[in-house]
This record gives C-alpha cells, sequence and structure tokens, in this order.
C-alpha cells in the first residue's frame, strides 16, 4: 500500500509543523484569557500530553512494528470492536482535516484575501494537498524538509526585529495567583499536543525507527520551545491586551519597524501561516486517506484522495460554519476531543495490549 520511506528526522520534522502550525496564530490569545500575563508557562504543562503521546504511540508501536493503529486495533480487540475503535480514530482525523482547512482559510480571507470567496481558499489548498499526498510519504517528508526553514526562520527573525518594542516588564508578576491559571490555559494547547499521536501512521515507514522515540520527544520539545517564545513575544507587545485580539501574532507583525524598510510584515506572517497549514492539513490528509484505506482494506490508499477532497471541503464549509463556531470549538470541543481520540484511547489500547501479551491471550 505504501512503499515509500523515510527517516526519523522526516518524522520529526513533519510532525513539528502538523502540530504548531495553527496553534501559534491563536493559542496566544485564549491562552491569555486563562492564565492571563503567565500564558507562557502553559506550553510547558500542555507538553506533558504531547510526551506521553509520543511514548505511548512507540510502545505500540514495538508490539505491533509494521501496523498502523488501524490495523493493530482489530488484533488487539478483536474484529468487531477494533473495527469501531478504528472508525473513531479515523472519524477524528476526517473532521479534524475539514477544521484545520476552514481555520487556515478563516484567516487569509478575514485578514488578507477579503473579497475572495472562502470556498476558492478551501479548494487551492485542498487540491495543492491532494497533489502532495498523491506523491506518498517520501513526497510529503521531502516537502516537509525543504520547507522547514521557511516556516521556523521568519519566526526567528520576526522574534529579533520585535525586540526594541519589547516591554518586558509585561511578564511580571509572575504566578501571581498561583498555579492554577497556567494550568487552566494548557488545557487548550494540550488538544494540539495529542496531536502527535500522528506518529502511529509513520513509525511503520521509517528507515530507522530505532531513533523514532528521540526524534518525536525532540519534536515535542521544539514545539514546547517554539510555543513559549511565541507567547512570551505577543506578552511583551501586546501585554494585557492580548486575550482581547484574535490573531495576536499578525499585530505583533506590524510591530516590525527598522530603518523604514522592514515594516508591515504581516504579509511575511501570512506566508509562515500558509506553509505550515500547506504541511499540517497534508500530514493530516495523508493519515485520514491511509487509515481509510487499511479499514475497508482496499490495496491502495491513492483511490480515496480525490473523493476525500471534495469530502474535506464539504466538512470544511459546512460542519463550522462561521469563525465564531470555530473558536468554540477550539476552546470548547479540541481541548477534550483530542486527547481523548488521541491519547486517552491509545492508552487503552497499550493495556490491553500488554496484558493479552503477558497472559498469552490469543
Amino acid at each position: 500500500m505504501e512503499k515509500g520511506k523515510i527517516s526519523s528526522l522526516q518524522m520529526a520534522i513533519m510532525l513539528y509543523p502538523a502540530i504548531i502550525a495553527t496553534s501559534i496564530i491563536s493559542v496566544p490569545s485564549i491562552v491569555a484569557k486563562y492564565a492571563k500575563n503567565d500564558l507562557w508557562i502553559s506550553p510547558i504543562f500542555a507538553s506533558i500530553i504531547g510526551f506521553v503521546t509520543i511514548y505511548i504511540a512507540y510502545e505500540l508501536h514495538k508490539l505491533y512494528p509494521k501496523q498502523t493503529v488501524i490495523q493493530f486495533s482489530e488484533q488487539i480487540l478483536g474484529r468487531f470492536a477494533g473495527k469501531i475503535i478504528s472508525f473513531i480514530i479515523l472519524s477524528f482525523y476526517l473532521l479534524a482535516t475539514g477544521h484545520i482547512i476552514r481555520g487556515y482559510s478563516e484567516l487569509i480571507v478575514s485578514s488578507f484575501l477579503i473579497k475572495t470567496p472562502i470556498s476558492v481558499i478551501m479548494t487551492t489548498m485542498v487540491l495543492l494537498c491532494g497533489f502532495a499526498v498523491q506523491g506518498g510519504i517520501e513526497v510529503l517528508g521531502r516537502l516537509a524538509q525543504l520547507f522547514l526553514p521557511l516556516f521556523v526562520l521568519p519566526i526567528l527573525i520576526f522574534t529579533f526585529l520585535l525586540v526594541p518594542d519589547y516591554d518586558v516588564k509585561n511578564i511580571f508578576p509572575i504566578l501571581s495567583e498561583g498555579i492554577m491559571p497556567p494550568i487552566k490555559g494548557s488545557i487548550i494547547p494540550a488538544g494540539w499536543y495529542s496531536e502527535f499521536f500522528l506518529i502511529i501512521f509513520l513509525l511503520p515507514f521509517l528507515s530507522d525507527v530505532k531513533k523514532a522515540r528521540k526524534y518525536g520527544m525532540l519534536s515535542v520539545l521544539a514545539v514546547m520551545v517554539t510555543l513559549v517564545a511565541v507567547n512570551l513575544v505577543v506578552l511583551f507587545i501586546l501585554g494585557p491586551t492580548t486575550s482581547s485580539k484574535r490573531f495576536p501574532l499578525m499585530i505583533v507583525a506590524r510591530y516590525i519597524s527598522l530603518a523604514d524598510f522592514f515594516e508591515n510584515m504581516e504579509s511575511i506572517a501570512m506566508a509562515i501561516w500558509i506553509v505550515g497549514a500547506f504541511i499540517k492539513i497534508s500530514v493530516f490528509y495523508y493519515a485520514a486517506a491511509l487509515g481509510t484505506a487499511q479499514w475497508l482494506k482496499l490495496s491502495d490508499y491513492r483511490v480515496v484522495i480525490w473523493p476525500f477532497a471534495i469530502m474535506f471541503i464539504e466538512l470544511a464549509f459546512w460542519s463550522i460554519p462561521s469563525s465564531a463556531q470555530y473558536t468554540s470549538y477550539i476552546v470548547n470541543v479540541l481541548p477534550f476531543y483530542g486527547p481523548l481520540v488521541q491519547t486517552i484511547i491509545p492508552l487503552f489500547l497499550l493495556l490491553v495490549a500488554i496484558i493479552r501479551k503477558k497472559y498469552k491471550m490469543p
């Protein structure tokens, strides 16, 4: 079904933008509503979910090394129960892909291409990602490698160019209301960290699987450091007003002014967003297509790619019909739905698998 191979490093590079791309845009303002000036601490607490998820996925892979969760669920729980669990996991990735496309399109239309129909933005991105997924996992790995500098370097440049505008006093007082506000703020980004379970769809195709856990953990660490840095930058610039901004990173980009030349850099922020969203949607698209083909026992996942393109556009257009409902989904649904499907259910599968192995149950 998939004959391509990628390295553990490529896997980590694919996971990094797949998790961070959407979160850096909206997480600072959402977390600030709960954690206030301690919003930079929340990603550290939330990262625990990411480390645990990587550990669970890798342990499952060691027990069933050449299979994804869609395949070994039936071996662990039996055909009927395994099919149900697999369907729940697949449903999550199908819906999540549509929601990610919607979030990407909402930002582009509301901030830049105001007169462009949102359906046009959705369709062009889905078609582009569909061609990438058609190329297989090796193409996705190489694209992620190629685009990573275009995603990371602008963030680093922004961080340094904004230094003259920093008001470091905005970070104080630290933990003035105790540890609970940052913990409450960590619940929402935990939904993004649970998406590291995507690794389970990549592990069977690694050429150096022994390095997988190390690079998976490094990817979680990189996401945590990036979110902490972005939250600090936003806090230093916007201070107490952070929670009232919808896309604070875009607003912060407008503060850049260097020698009357580097100004109004929000277009660069948009470029970061587009590159990251492309990798993120492609990885989710690939997991959904591969998993569905395995669930239906198809010989090739590529036969579902273009039917899925139509479905993703429909999901993006109808499942969350407004930006307000998209924000509500991020705040009220994803923090619980994501960890349930991608951390708690896999943990249950791991425990059952260990028990079956220990007692040699058929």
